[in-house]
């Protein structure tokens, strides 16, 4: 089935709702795709709950933060391509006005007690969203007793063998084709819940009405790579090639390709570089970076901006050192992000044409319930550095465990996590409303009782 060209929703009604979405995307990957379902899927029944995790699926196999993709994706299925653009940019948008205020208030303040009295409650708030958003994913991705122990696997593989992430990803998805082959109805659609609600505008069987074509994705490669590449080549021109704006500006082009499994996965990595390498950051600046874009809205990757700006602040070159760290901070979201949009409109007609695909289905219904393994790793990993102080590790053979040590329980943050617990999987409330519960608790106990 095929729908008519042209918008599903009005772009202003749609832009409108993209904001609102972007304004509680907290809590990493888990929860902004939490958000979107919620939105997308369940309120304004845009788009069908099958083409909804068909589109994640997609997003999960490209480097980047496959949230701000599956915007981007699901803007494209709305509105063509002014649509990706739109919900693109809006996901990401308050995220990067936040933290760029956030990081010029570290470099001035640097770890004030409020500041860190804050972060007490909005972090802990953070372990109840993603742990509420990793049972609202699998209700809906685990349609089979065979998907679910593949996120079984997939979370034993990432917490007790440390398999790389991408290895997961093809070993879920070389499984779902297999399974697929012996139940065919693996990757259909799970019969509609009873008072569902309208059919939505885009149906699970529709099909965009985009073309592929070779002329099209010419055009598209020759526009990103030009505006991917711009501002580094600008920057080499005026400032020279030993700006730390174009050593930026390339480290991060790099970085993007290589970030799959999203902000925890390319961490080590970009902090082993910044710190060890390039020295733009001190060695446990990496974290509290993390920590800053762990509380703003947006992808986890952002923590790149943080980077950024502050390693450009500390040195940089003939320029104010605000301008330098604005600059800097604006230019690594830009060449972090451009790919995004460019793996999306290359890649999203081609996939459309092979959503038919039993094969195509069964592999990303298999990678699709590995996301739900790869999301609850993530949220223990979280976990563990925000509610204790120190872990310890404990190995039998190839395996190994990441165990929190009692002793160093912090526990004004286990208080605000219970507290947060409480609210969103108890009581159900908004994710906005518990972020502002929490942090008012976390300023009250941080200023009481100290930080822990």
């Amino acid at each position: 089935m095929s729908r008519p060209a042209g918008d599903v929703i009005a772009l202003r009604a749609a832009a409108r709702v993209w904001f609102a979405i972007s304004l509680q995307t907290f809590g990493g990957p888990a929860g902004q795709i939490a958000v979107m379902q919620r939105v997308l899927v369940e309120e304004t029944r845009w788009i069908g709950q099958q083409r909804f995790l068909f589109a994640l699926s997609y997003c999960t196999l490209l480097p980047g933060p496959e949230a701000q993709q599956l915007a981007t994706y699901v803007g494209w299925l709305l509105n063509g391509v002014r649509g990706a653009l739109v919900a693109g940019v809006l996901f990401i948008l308050p995220g990067v006005v936040a933290l760029l205020v956030l990081s010029g208030v570290y470099v001035t303040y640097g770890e004030t007690t409020l500041v860190q009295a804050l972060f007490l409650g909005l972090a802990p708030a953070v372990v109840a969203i993603v742990a509420q958003a990793v049972v609202r994913v699998a209700r809906r991705a685990l349609v089979h007793r065979s998907l679910l122990g593949v996120a079984v696997a997939s979370f034993a593989a990432l917490a007790l063998l440390g398999v790389p992430f991408p290895a997961v990803v093809a070993l879920a998805g070389l499984v779902g084709w297999l399974l697929s082959r012996v139940l065919p109805g693996l990757a259909r659609p799970a019969a509609p819940a009873a008072g569902g609600g309208p059919p939505p505008l885009i149906a699970d069987d529709a099909l965009h009405s985009e073309p592929p074509g070779a002329r099209r994705s010419g055009l598209v490669l020759a526009v990103g790579l030009t505006l991917w590449a711009a501002p580094v080549v600008a920057a080499a021109l005026l400032l020279g090639r030993s700006s730390i704006l174009v050593d930026q500006g390339l480290f991060f082009s790099g970085a993007a390709l290589v970030t799959f499994g999203g902000a925890y996965a390319v961490l080590a990595y970009v902090a082993q570089q910044a710190v060890e390498v390039y020295g733009w950051l001190g060695p446990g600046e990496m974290v509290r970076g993390l920590a800053l874009a762990e509380t703003t809205p947006g992808p986890l990757v952002m923590v790149v901006q943080f980077v950024a700006f502050v390693g450009a602040y500390r040195a940089p070159g003939p320029l104010d050192p605000w301008v330098a760290a604005v600059l800097a901070a604006l230019l690594t979201t830009w060449v972090t992000f451009v790919p995004c949009f460019l793996f999306i409109l290359l890649g999203a007609p081609y996939v459309e044409r092979l959503r038919g695909n039993r094969a195509l289905a069964g592999a990303l219904a298999g990678i699709t319930a590995a996301v739900v393994g790869v999301i609850a790793h993530l949220g223990l990993y979280f976990a563990l550095h925000t509610l204790v102080r120190s872990t310890g590790t404990a190995a039998w053979g190839p395996f190994s465990v990441e165990y929190p040590l009692l002793d160093t329980v912090r526990w004004p943050a286990l208080a605000v996590a219970l507290l947060a617990a409480v609210l969103v999987l108890r009581l159900d409330w908004p994710v906005l409303r518990v972020l502002g519960v929490c942090a008012a608790a976390g300023v009250v106990l941080g200023l009481s009782v100290g930080v822990g």
